[in-house]
Protein backbone atom coordinates (compact mmCIF):
# COMPACT_ATOMS: atom_id res chain seq x y z
CA UNK A 1 0.00 0.00 0.00
CA UNK A 2 1.34 3.14 -0.79
CA UNK A 3 0.32 6.31 0.22
CA UNK A 4 0.97 9.76 -1.14
CA UNK A 5 -0.18 12.99 0.27
CA UNK A 6 0.44 16.50 1.31
CA UNK A 7 0.91 16.88 5.04
CA UNK A 8 -0.96 19.11 7.59
CA UNK A 9 1.60 19.69 10.54
CA UNK A 10 0.70 19.83 14.23
CA UNK A 11 2.42 19.97 17.75
CA UNK A 12 2.09 18.00 20.69
CA UNK A 13 -1.01 17.36 22.58
CA UNK A 14 -3.60 17.47 19.64
CA UNK A 15 -6.95 16.09 21.97
CA UNK A 16 -9.99 14.05 20.70
CA UNK A 17 -11.38 17.41 21.52
CA UNK A 18 -9.53 19.30 19.05
CA UNK A 19 -10.38 16.45 16.18
CA UNK A 20 -13.85 16.41 17.33
CA UNK A 21 -15.37 18.96 19.26
CA UNK A 22 -18.43 18.26 21.67
CA UNK A 23 -21.52 18.15 20.12
CA UNK A 24 -20.39 18.24 16.75
CA UNK A 25 -20.88 14.39 15.61
CA UNK A 26 -24.31 12.93 16.80
CA UNK A 27 -24.13 9.45 14.29
CA UNK A 28 -25.85 10.50 11.89
CA UNK A 29 -23.75 12.26 9.22
CA UNK A 30 -19.94 12.00 9.77
CA UNK A 31 -19.21 14.70 6.88
CA UNK A 32 -21.02 17.19 8.63
CA UNK A 33 -19.44 16.34 11.86
CA UNK A 34 -16.08 16.39 10.26
CA UNK A 35 -16.29 20.14 9.42
CA UNK A 36 -15.90 21.00 12.26
CA UNK A 37 -12.49 18.97 13.05
CA UNK A 38 -9.82 21.21 14.38
CA UNK A 39 -11.58 24.25 13.92
CA UNK A 40 -10.29 25.89 17.50
CA UNK A 41 -6.71 24.96 16.44
CA UNK A 42 -6.82 25.52 12.33
CA UNK A 43 -9.77 26.95 11.02
CA UNK A 44 -8.67 26.12 7.72
CA UNK A 45 -7.87 22.59 8.24
CA UNK A 46 -11.49 21.03 7.51
CA UNK A 47 -11.85 23.00 4.42
CA UNK A 48 -8.11 22.88 2.71
CA UNK A 49 -7.85 18.71 3.95
CA UNK A 50 -7.93 16.51 0.45
CA UNK A 51 -7.98 13.49 -0.61
CA UNK A 52 -4.67 11.22 0.33
CA UNK A 53 -3.34 13.73 2.70
CA UNK A 54 -1.30 13.29 5.60
CA UNK A 55 -1.77 14.44 9.42
CA UNK A 56 1.19 14.69 10.95
CA UNK A 57 1.63 15.69 14.72
CA UNK A 58 4.26 15.43 17.20
CA UNK A 59 4.07 13.93 20.62
CA UNK A 60 0.97 12.61 22.64
CA UNK A 61 -1.87 12.70 19.56
CA UNK A 62 -4.91 11.78 20.67
CA UNK A 63 -5.41 12.68 24.09
CA UNK A 64 -8.51 13.05 26.06
CA UNK A 65 -11.73 11.09 25.76
CA UNK A 66 -11.51 8.23 23.43
CA UNK A 67 -14.29 8.79 20.89
CA UNK A 68 -13.97 7.22 17.97
CA UNK A 69 -14.87 10.30 16.04
CA UNK A 70 -11.84 11.81 16.45
CA UNK A 71 -9.90 9.50 13.88
CA UNK A 72 -13.21 8.98 12.16
CA UNK A 73 -13.30 12.88 10.92
CA UNK A 74 -9.91 12.61 9.62
CA UNK A 75 -10.53 9.50 7.63
CA UNK A 76 -14.03 11.27 6.28
CA UNK A 77 -12.17 14.69 5.52
CA UNK A 78 -9.68 12.64 3.22
CA UNK A 79 -6.51 11.67 5.37
CA UNK A 80 -5.02 8.70 4.67
CA UNK A 81 -2.61 8.14 7.01
CA UNK A 82 -1.44 9.60 10.55
CA UNK A 83 1.72 10.03 11.22
CA UNK A 84 3.35 11.33 15.20
CA UNK A 85 6.04 10.35 17.51
CA UNK A 86 3.30 9.27 20.44
CA UNK A 87 -0.38 8.62 20.14
CA UNK A 88 -2.67 8.23 22.94
CA UNK A 89 -3.05 4.41 23.32
CA UNK A 90 -7.01 4.47 22.61
CA UNK A 91 -7.07 6.81 19.60
CA UNK A 92 -3.84 4.67 18.23
CA UNK A 93 -6.21 1.85 18.03
CA UNK A 94 -9.23 4.01 17.26
CA UNK A 95 -7.67 4.58 14.00
CA UNK A 96 -6.70 0.90 13.00
CA UNK A 97 -10.14 0.03 14.32
CA UNK A 98 -11.10 2.13 11.35
CA UNK A 99 -8.85 1.30 8.68
CA UNK A 100 -6.73 4.20 9.13
CA UNK A 101 -2.67 3.97 9.71
CA UNK A 102 -1.27 5.60 12.61
CA UNK A 103 2.40 5.44 12.54
CA UNK A 104 4.88 5.77 15.28
CA UNK A 105 7.70 7.59 13.79
CA UNK A 106 9.80 10.06 15.57
CA UNK A 107 11.24 12.12 13.28
CA UNK A 108 7.99 13.76 12.67
CA UNK A 109 8.78 16.96 14.18
CA UNK A 110 10.87 17.47 10.79
CA UNK A 111 8.23 17.28 8.73
CA UNK A 112 6.70 20.80 7.77
CA UNK A 113 3.12 21.71 7.03
CA UNK A 114 2.72 21.46 3.38
CA UNK A 115 5.39 18.95 2.91
CA UNK A 116 4.89 16.01 0.16
CA UNK A 117 5.17 12.60 1.48
CA UNK A 118 5.44 9.04 -0.15
CA UNK A 119 4.79 6.30 2.11
CA UNK A 120 5.41 2.87 1.24
CA UNK A 121 3.47 0.44 4.03
CA UNK A 122 4.48 -2.55 2.64
CA UNK A 123 8.26 -1.45 2.53
CA UNK A 124 8.38 0.44 5.59
CA UNK A 125 9.81 3.24 3.72
CA UNK A 126 8.36 7.19 4.57
CA UNK A 127 10.32 9.53 1.78
CA UNK A 128 9.71 12.95 2.21
CA UNK A 129 9.94 14.24 -1.63
CA UNK A 130 9.99 18.15 -0.54
CA UNK A 131 12.97 17.82 1.79
CA UNK A 132 14.52 14.87 -0.05
CA UNK A 133 14.67 12.71 3.21
CA UNK A 134 13.90 9.07 3.84
CA UNK A 135 12.32 8.47 7.46
CA UNK A 136 11.82 5.86 9.58
CA UNK A 137 8.76 4.27 11.93
CA UNK A 138 7.64 1.63 14.07
CA UNK A 139 6.31 -1.29 12.08
CA UNK A 140 3.09 -2.00 12.07
CA UNK A 141 1.85 -5.34 13.95
CA UNK A 142 0.98 -7.89 11.09
CA UNK A 143 -2.36 -8.06 12.71
CA UNK A 144 -3.08 -4.05 12.83
CA UNK A 145 -2.14 -3.67 8.79
CA UNK A 146 -3.95 -6.47 7.75
CA UNK A 147 -6.73 -4.85 9.68
CA UNK A 148 -5.83 -1.46 7.28
CA UNK A 149 -6.11 -3.68 4.47
CA UNK A 150 -9.43 -5.58 5.35
CA UNK A 151 -10.76 -1.56 5.97
CA UNK A 152 -10.79 -1.92 9.63
CA UNK A 153 -11.97 -4.20 12.49
CA UNK A 154 -15.55 -5.10 11.63
CA UNK A 155 -14.44 -5.79 8.11
CA UNK A 156 -11.59 -7.61 9.40
CA UNK A 157 -13.69 -9.96 11.73
CA UNK A 158 -16.03 -10.83 9.39
CA UNK A 159 -13.49 -11.87 6.90
CA UNK A 160 -11.32 -13.96 9.70
CA UNK A 161 -14.90 -15.41 10.37
CA UNK A 162 -15.66 -16.51 6.86
CA UNK A 163 -12.48 -17.94 6.67
CA UNK A 164 -13.24 -20.08 9.92
CA UNK A 165 -16.61 -21.23 8.27
CA UNK A 166 -14.96 -22.36 4.99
Amino acid sequence: MIIEGKCWCYGANIDTDALAPMGSYQGENVLDGAKQCLRDVDPRFAKGVRENDIFVATENLGIGSSREAAPLFLKALGVRLILASSFARIFFRNCYNIGLPALICEQSPTINMGDKLIVDLDLGIIKNLTQDVSLSYEPIPEHLYNMVLSGGLLPYLKKQLSNEHN
